[in-house]
């Protein structure tokens, strides 16, 4: 027989304990199967007449119930199947929420979705004031929405704006703020959590209040329709409609207020059976899978070196968000030098605006704030270096510059010091010629800004004829660095551009032609964002920087093609100096009020801009690009996986999550459909969307990537 998840005890005061401890797992999480154990866990309770109160809580040392296991997503085949399974979520929910005393939850730790929709269905929440504890709905993250009863309870318990801000966003709240909002009702410290639940569980049963904020706050029609309108006009900036979710949310918390509790259970079930089987929502789930397996993976088959302290060449913006999430993150004393003090002091100034935001928001208190500075020093020399297990090289993208840098760094530190560049175009093989040790030269390409963006591509070497490539040693232990500092890490080959400048390069081309040919800029940058990009291309190009952009091109045109040769549009504006964002102009004008299109750019170009293409023209012709260049990575090997692929799009690029990643869409739209519309595209527009061997290969066997 197997040992159930849930077990109960009994105390001679009257409180029941139920305690939810998943066998042979370190998480806690909900699954179909138990809901027979639980069915029989409340019929054990409702037996009883002696039971004064209970409480609920967690076996693991570290986490309540981090939601309901996905997997069970993937096992429906139908809408019906899935609506089911909400069904009996909600069913047993409403079971407990029906128990004749007082049920309370006591929270240490992860508490999401399923998790915290158990604990919405009991009477009280304590919780500890731990940082490991997070209560939310992360639902809409996978293109679904709270389907046992979250959508019906938070709104009556917190009222409805606040709840659409917490379900639509799906955001994570610390302790303080939960019970600030009302989701939790005490925070205590972790040593005291069951007594206070204890305590709390022998006092009445609460009657559900409805305070005159909730009232005016959407608790009336006439409030609840503008909070309705406001949250969705916020939602549609960000999503513009590409999110089934986000309108189903809405729909079904509004429906829940309009006709009670259990219409709205009703409409929940429904509406949840019918996303889960959305395409949307099995991409967006695919890419969850991705990143859980890659958790596990080490990159390769030796066991990683031990990293103690890091250090960093260069302290500019690289510099310091590379500095910053090896101190604040992976917790390493960091070591900055740079061949100036200002270097050193901007680097510095860098690291305390980040932390000193966070202590704003009461993310971190004062001490942890100075605690955290003095982990990073720097110096203009190599003092330090020779403690230093990791080097990680963030100067400009110069080859000797790079050179020197690798024999400064053998010179000043230990034999076995790992020397990890942060470039983004240089060959690494190359950078690795002036090294005495090749072994330990390896890749490590961030992308701006380091603190927020997700990935990290780690590129090992061949090697040359002087020496042998990375050893397996360095790329175990430079992607443990990486998950340490919060990264997903992707190993990747060395080719110009690695992967992800490479599949970018083709589809920003493709942007500044389509800007040649007349389209006006705001309607390119539109086009591409109601595709699902975070950010428009000509905006990017801006961000990133015209002259970075200038610097890239002709590396890849040498090395990979005419493919990469690039509209005559950088030389033009860097005479012109207009690099973008940093000289406060480019295509938009950054020194304005409100970020807006600098007119001039179009007399520079010579162009007189006027709509011509649909968005949709726009949108396929430059997506297309990226798509074909994806496929041969693949086939050249420059990334391992097609799920690999999928990953580095999405969290290095933005490509749209709920289309999956290129692979996944190609494997969607049917790679017969590409390969016949990228050839299309040749009579139209040229040799450059020529598809791919990979894809014809394909398309002739009627294969797919995944």
């Amino acid at each position: 027989m197997t040992q159930s998840a849930f077990s109960l005890s009994y105390k001679d005061n009257g409180v029941a304990w139920l305690k939810i401890d998943v066998p042979n797992e370190k998480m806690n999480t909900l699954q179909a199967e138990f809901s027979e154990q639980i069915t029989s866990v409340l019929a054990e309770l409702k037996a009883r007449s002696d039971i004064k109160g209970l409480v609920v809580y967690s076996g693991k040392p570290d986490n309540f119930v981090a939601g309901a296991d996905i997997r069970m997503l993937s096992a429906c085949e139908t809408v019906q199947e899935a609506q089911a399974l909400a069904k009996k979520g909600q069913v047993l929910f409403s079971q407990l929420e029906q128990l004749p005393f007082h049920v309370v939850a006591a929270i240490h730790g992860p508490c999401l979705g399923g998790g915290l929709e158990l604990a919405l269905a009991c009477h009280s929440r304590v919780c500890s004031d731990g940082d490991k504890t997070r209560l939310g709905l992360p639902e809409v993250q996978l293109g679904l929405l709270p389907g046992s009863g979250g959508t019906q309870r938070l709104p009556r318990l917190i009222g409805v704006a606040n709840a659409l801000d917490m379900i639509l966003s799906g955001k994570q709240l610390r302790a303080k703020k939960a019970v600030k909002l009302g989701v939790i009702d005490q925070v205590v410290p972790e040593s005291i959590l069951l007594n206070v639940a204890e305590q709390v569980a022998l006092t009445a049963k609460p009657s559900r209040k409805s305070s005159m904020q909730n009232w005016a706050l959407g608790g009336n029609p006439l409030g609840r329709s503008v909070v309705f309108d406001q949250a969705a006009k916020k939602a549609h900036e960000k999503t513009r409609g590409n999110y089934p979710a986000v309108d189903a949310i809405l729909e079904v918390v509004k429906y829940g207020l309009q006709h009670g509790m259990e219409k709205g259970l009703e409409q929940e079930a429904k509406v949840f059976g019918e996303l889960v089987m959305s395409p949307e929502s099995a991409a967006l789930r695919s890419i969850f899978f991705a990143t859980t397996a890659m958790k596990k993976e080490t990159g390769s088959e030796a066991e990683p070196l031990t990293v103690e302290r890091v250090a960093v060449l260069g302290g500019g913006l690289m510099g310091g968000g590379i500095s910053h999430v090896s101190a604040t993150k992976a917790g390493y004393p960091v070591r900055i030098k740079d061949i100036s003090n200002d270097g050193i002091q901007n680097a510095l100034a860098y690291n305390f605006k980040l932390l000193e935001k966070k202590r704003k928001r009461k993310i971190i208190s004062k001490a942890t704030l100075q605690k955290q500075m003095l982990t990073i020093t720097g110096g203009t020399d190599f003092t330090g270096f020779n403690q230093a297990d990791v080097v990680v090289e963030a100067v400009f993208e110069d080859l000797a510059l790079k050179h020197q840098m690798v024999k400064d760094v053998e010179e000043h530190a230990k034999p076995n010091t790992i020397f990890a560049t942060n470039t983004s175009s240089l060959p690494i093989n190359q950078i690795a010629q002036a090294a005495e040790h090749p072994e330990n030269v390896v890749g490590l390409h961030y992308f701006s800004p380091v603190e927020k963006m997700p990935l990290v591509e780690v590129i090992p070497h061949q090697g040359t004829e002087m020496g042998s490539g990375t050893s397996e040693e360095t790329i175990a232990t430079v992607v443990a660095l990486a998950k340490k500092q919060g990264k997903t890490p992707i190993v990747v080959g060395d080719k110009a551009g690695f992967y992800v400048n490479r599949i970018l390069a083709p589809y920003m081309n493709e942007a500044a032609r389509v800007l040649l040919s007349g389209e006006p800029i705001e309607h390119i940058d539109t086009a591409l964002l109601n595709f699902g990009f975070p950010v428009g291309p000509i905006t990017l190009l801006d961000e990133v920087g015209v002259d970075v952009g200038a610097k890239i091109s002709p590396i890849l045109l040498a090395e990979l093609g005419d493919r990469f040769e690039a509209p005559d549009v950088f030389d033009l504006l860097l005479k012109d100096d207009r690099k973008g964002r940093k000289s406060g102009k480019g295509f938009y004008r950054y020194n304005t009020k409100k970020k807006e299109v600098d007119k001039s750019v179009y007399k520079l170009l010579e162009i007189e801009p006027k709509i011509k293409e649909s968005e949709t023209e726009i949108a396929v012709r430059c997506s297309l690009m990226m798509l074909n260049e994806a496929a041969r990575c693949l086939d050249e090997g420059v990334i391992r996986s097609a799920r690999d692929g999928d990953i580095g799009a999405i969290f290095g690029i933005g490509f749209p999550p709920f289309l999956g990643g290129p692979f996944r869409y190609m494997d969607h739209i049917g790679i017969t459909r590409v390969v016949d519309m990228l050839n299309e595209y040749t009579d139209k527009y040229g040799d450059r969307f020529k598809p791919c061997e990979r894809l014809l290969d394909m398309a002739k066997e009627e294969k797919t990537f995944y």
